[in-house]
């Protein structure tokens, strides 16, 4: 019987022997790859624990601190802030009764001995200086340097107005802008009409609105007569005419108009 023979059958198989060598090449370097990466996370993880063992303590020191700074400004602010709080506002209470009661008295020394008690207190109740001392950075505090500035205005003693209105502060529209307002009033009752000037126009810039800016935009256009800048007050009492024609200021405006023109 003849035996046939396929021409190709043994480069076929040299081929197949190369493929499968090459590619048991390729899958051991896989797996040496592989395992160096496995290796290589293995020792970053045993360097990581090691620093982490080394360092332990200062890791929960700070941990703890962080605990500690949290908990003690929750602590702070329930035990101390608010309950500082209430009590400021509690004193604060007094001390402003005896200060309206000062500006509804009729009578010059009743008026003045009235402000001297808010001021200082009585009855074993704090006045607006102690509460400023003893509630310091409380909204009560705050507030008593208002009151306190303007105590002091009323009894004529403007250094001490200035000193405690420049330490009120309000973003308040309205209060914010009489503040400053005020510390400008108690600069033109010193003859300071630069300072003066300087203050009206912080408080007409404070904010926008038809109670104060007409106010105090007047008030800086006379100051400004008085400095001989008769351009600078002009520019001031017509943004009244425009700005504010139905305010109280603007009724009068013309007459310090034609003031300037004359």
């Amino acid at each position: 019987m003849a035996v046939y023979r396929k021409r190709n059958d043994r480069p076929n198989r040299k081929k197949k022997t190369e493929e499968l060598e090459e590619s048991q090449e390729e899958l051991l370097h896989q797996e040496i790859t592989t395992a160096e990466v496995f290796d290589t996370l293995d020792e970053g993880a045993s360097k990581t624990e090691a620093w982490v063992q080394k360092n332990q303590k200062t890791i929960i020191g700070t941990l703890i601190a962080v605990a500690v700074v949290g908990l003690g400004y929750l602590l702070y602010q329930q035990f101390v802030s608010i309950p500082k709080e209430k009590e400021g506002a509690n004193e604060l209470f007094f001390a402003q009764e005896f200060f309206d009661q000062a500006l509804n008295a009729t009578d010059d020394k009743v008026k003045d001995s009235l402000f001297t008690v808010s001021l200082k207190g009585g009855n074993g109740k704090y006045g607006f200086l102690e509460i400023i001392e003893n509630y310091s950075g409380t909204k009560a505090a705050n507030l008593a340097n208002y009151s306190a500035g303007m105590a002091y205005m009323n009894q004529g003693n403007y250094e001490k107005a200035i000193e405690h209105l420049k330490k009120f502060n309000s973003p308040d529209e309205i209060l914010g802008a009489l503040a400053l307002g005020n510390i400008g009033d108690a600069y033109s009752q010193q003859k300071n009409n630069a300072e003066a000037l300087n203050y009206y126009k912080k408080a007409f810039e404070h904010s926008k609105n038809e109670f104060t800016t007409p106010i105090y935009l007047k008030k800086a256009g006379i100051t400004a007569m008085l400095q001989n800048n008769n351009q600078e007050a002009n520019k001031y009492f017509e943004r009244i005419k425009d700005e504010y024609p139905t305010s109280e200021e603007a009724r009068t405006v013309d007459i310090l108009i034609g003031k300037i023109n004359n």
